[in-house]
């Protein structure tokens, strides 16, 4: 078990922000506002959504536009090494017994300081011209943090009750209509008076992690929307950074916590 996650660790602010809940709507949240971002700005490029891309690219394809066609399925092979290099940052923390959930949500911090500081050197250029030389940067900037994100989820072990997905929403919408077929079917079919209704409960306990999630993705996307087309500026990006460093800071506060409370 990740020491970020300790069942005995008393409340603090740390512990709240990465929990389940709050974690899950925050890490989505950016999700939401990162891809909405550069979607809007590179003229069509998922970073969160990544697999997208390829439809873009065939689309590119047909329409004649070598050049954007390579530069949107060139998202995917980054995104993969991407993840592989992730997985082995993991082990490796793993092994020194850092803080997994702390050490890749730095390296997202990273990854997305990288993202703006890039974004805001070569997006003005794109204002003035659409020219996949810039474009292809500022898009590899974005997946690789992204990438990092996607990754977390499956590595942080310990730290979330189950997976689910920050980044990609389709699977989530999903499964929450599924658990809410299933529990408006116990509800009905249960006879007044007797006990609550186990598969009921189970559904609306899985509802209460996906909604967060789901709601914290599309909130993210509608801020990114306001802020770019308000602003036209690559800036707005400052939020998502903001948002994963305090979490990052938050896990390494509650690992070396639960590592004291541990050593007594």
């Amino acid at each position: 078990m990740d020491a970020t996650s300790h069942p005995e660790t008393p409340f603090s602010l740390s512990a709240f922000l990465i929990g389940d809940r709050p974690a899950g709507f925050l890490l989505s949240w950016v999700a939401g506002f990162v891809d909405t971002s550069a979607f809007i700005i590179l003229f069509g490029i998922f970073t969160a959504h990544v697999t997208g891309n390829i439809a873009l690219a065939g689309s590119s394809f047909v329409s004649d536009d070598s050049e954007k066609t390579i530069t949107r399925l060139l998202m995917l092979p980054t995104f993969m090494l991407t993840v592989a290099l992730t997985s082995l940052l993991a082990q490796y923390a793993r092994r020194k017994n850092w803080s997994v959930f702390a050490v890749l949500l730095t390296a997202e911090a990273i990854a997305l300081g990288i993202f703006l500081i890039v974004g805001v050197n070569l997006s003005p250029s794109l204002l003035l011209d659409v020219q996949e030389e810039f474009i292809f940067p500022i898009g590899t900037a974005g997946v690789v943090a992204m990438a990092i994100q996607n990754a977390l989820m499956k590595e942080a072990k310990g730290v979330f009750k189950s997976y689910i997905p920050t980044t990609v929403m389709t699977g989530n919408t999903t499964q929450l209509t599924i658990d809410l077929v299933q529990f408006l079917s116990a509800k009905f079919s249960q006879p007044k008076g007797e006990l609550p209704n186990p598969e009921a409960e189970e559904a609306m306990e899985r509802m209460s992690r996906f909604i967060p999630v789901i709601l914290g993705f599309a909130l993210g996307g509608l801020a990114a929307a306001y802020f770019v087309l308000l602003t036209e500026s690559w800036w707005s990006l400052i939020f998502p950074l903001i948002i994963i460093s305090t979490l990052a800071i938050a896990a390494f506060v509650q690992h070396n916590r639960v590592t004291a409370i541990g050593d007594r």
